[in-house]
């Protein structure tokens, strides 16, 4: 395999680790912090995770390394989406385990939750582990969504341990792969059978995040290099002059990624969903808000501007989440079937305008005709519309265009609107990883290694302070029961670790609110430009605007 001379170069980068566990393995001990609870729904958390519950929040100090000598066999999984420095992550846990005892093994179970169940695994060794140092991608080993939930799989996973003599887990995922986690070492501390589950906070779209965990892995690279992009496009667009562009970026369930590039790039408009939520905004008053930005930028001359568009936006617009809700009703059971055998689109427009009510029919009505046969797209395998499959980012230029159209027979708009579409989203994913996720990844996987040497289980590897130099981090772990909640999944109550949504009264929302004014009419676009490798610390080593304002950096 020909390797890139930015492959080779990176390979040769040695990532940052918290001063503390620079210190060296023997001289790495425990501090103990409060013991913990789960941030809702107390009672019922308490009930389900009775062996692992309540435990101690713990930071790495300086000093005599107290934990019991033996080796370790550990077994590993990448679990979920893709996220840039999830190759490091496993690299860090394999070099403080092999520091710690030459002995150690690491499995590295394949393709994701299904390795374990399958016995699908390789066993790590230096020559394979080294061309992955600092590398983007899960190509390591491979990732899966096969979700570890049920007792006859956890036996199963037991079984595979046993088989193996393996003694911990580490999973590295996001909310729902941590929660599983969670829910497996509550299994293994009830049955006895001396296996630890360590989790690693990996996400790129930044919902996995709270007062403990201040960012996941994988977001400072994929918005940097979405911003990259955009910044391209706006600097296109500003040439050009001709052009609307309307871009959608990662970010189902929430707006955090979204808001960063608009904090890196401050193009003319970005929607923030949980915005969209708390003010009860419909389609036409989104239409409406982009609508008048366009016009005034006309006004000026300026035909052109940048739109950031959430993947995940319709589900926060309550008029849509009711639409929704009704399709997936209209469409239960048999009447899939039924839908999908009528022969004509009018044919099956008849039989929706039949099963919705009178206000989602109006809503369905002034959707474009793409976007309303999006909406009946195959269903997920629960049966419900896949959101994520709608092109949100032409259903808005559409919504845009019929407002200043009615606006231009009105005599009360003037300009042109011509557009441009895109959507950023497996782009950023398998990046290079910037050198803060290298080290923040090689940091957590350290960190796991050192949290199994001294036997917890069901916590999360826990890297802070992390808008400080790197050796200024501060190492330790944090019971996943912590973070949980319950919620109504699929008819039932499970208890899951809780979504961190964007913080409406945060400073990084705060921040973007306080310009965005200016940014709708005036060019107020910034170029970040491609990820910086070397150079200057205040170039290569920054973290994300979002990071830098919420611990007043910025």
């Amino acid at each position: 395999m020909k390797l890139s001379p930015l492959q080779i170069a990176r390979y040769q980068y040695q990532p940052k680790l918290p001063g503390m566990l620079r210190n060296g393995i023997s001289e790495i001990c425990v501090n103990n912090g409060a013991a913990t609870e789960s941030v809702a729904d107390q009672e019922k958390i308490q009930a389900l995770f009775p062996n692992t519950y309540g435990k101690n929040e713990i930071t790495f100090v300086k000093g005599q390394n107290t934990s019991e000598a033996k080796k370790q066999v550990v077994g590993v999984i990448l679990s979920g989406g893709q996220a840039p420095g999830g190759h490091n992550v496993v690299c860090g846990l394999y070099d403080a385990l092999k520091a710690t005892n030459p002995e150690n093994v690491l499995y590295g179970f394949k393709g994701g939750p299904s390795g374990l169940l399958d016995d699908n695994y390789l066993i790590f060794d230096d020559e394979y582990i080294n061309q992955f140092r600092n590398t983007g991608g899960f190509d390591i080993i491979g990732s899966g969504r096969t979700k570890l939930e049920t007792e006859a799989q956890f036996e199963v996973v037991a079984e595979t341990c046993a088989k193996h003599g393996i003694t911990a887990l580490v999973i590295i995922g996001g909310d729902d792969s941590n929660t599983n986690a969670a829910v497996l070492a509550e299994y293994f501390a009830a049955k006895g059978n001396g296996v630890q589950v360590i989790g690693c906070p990996k996400t790129i779209d930044g919902d996995l995040k709270n007062e403990d965990i201040e960012c996941s892995f994988g977001f400072d690279t994929a918005t940097k290099t979405y911003s990259e992009l955009i910044g391209n496009i706006e600097r296109d667009a500003n040439s050009a002059k001709k052009y609307w562009h309307f871009i959608k970026v990662m970010g189902r369930s929430a707006s955090h990624v979204a808001l960063e590039c608009a904090l890196e790039t401050q193009p003319n408009i970005c929607l923030i969903g949980e915005e969209v939520a708390a003010k009860k905004m419909s389609l036409a008053q989104i239409a409406d808000q982009i609508a008048d930005s366009v016009a005034a930028r006309a006004a000026k001359g300026w035909n052109f501007g940048v739109a950031i568009i959430p993947e995940g936006i319709v589900e926060f617009v309550p008029e849509f989440s009711v639409l929704i809700a009704e399709i997936n009703e209209l469409l239960a059971g048999e009447k899939t079937a039924q839908f999908n055998a009528l022969p004509t689109w009018a044919d099956k427009y008849a039989f929706i305008e039949r099963g919705l009510s009178k206000e989602s029919m109006a809503v369905f009505a002034i959707l474009p005709e793409n976007i309303q046969q999006q909406l009946f797209l195959e269903r997920d395998p629960h049966g419900n519309v896949q959101v994520s499959l709608i092109e949100s980012e032409k259903l808005f230029s559409a919504l845009v265009g019929a407002n200043l159209a009615a606006r231009k027979a009105a005599g009360t708009y003037t300009g042109k609107y011509a557009t441009q579409h895109h959507f950023f989203g497996y782009e950023g994913r398998c990046a290079f990883p910037s050198n803060f996720d290298a080290d923040y990844c090689y940091s957590l996987g350290y960190n796991a290694f050192m949290l199994i040497q001294y036997g917890y289980t069901g916590y999360l590897s826990k890297v802070s302070n992390l808008s400080a130099p790197a050796e200024e981090w501060v190492a330790g772990g944090m019971p996943m029961t912590k973070m949980m909640n319950i919620e109504r999944r699929n008819g039932k109550d499970k208890p899951v670790i809780r979504k961190a949504l964007v913080e409406l009264d945060g400073k990084p929302f705060q921040y973007f609110a306080a310009n965005r004014d200016e940014w709708a009419v005036e060019t107020c676009f910034t170029y970040p430009g491609a990820i910086q490798y070397y150079g200057p610390a205040e170039v290569c080593d920054i973290t994300t605007r979002t990071l830098a304002l919420e611990k007043g950096k910025m």
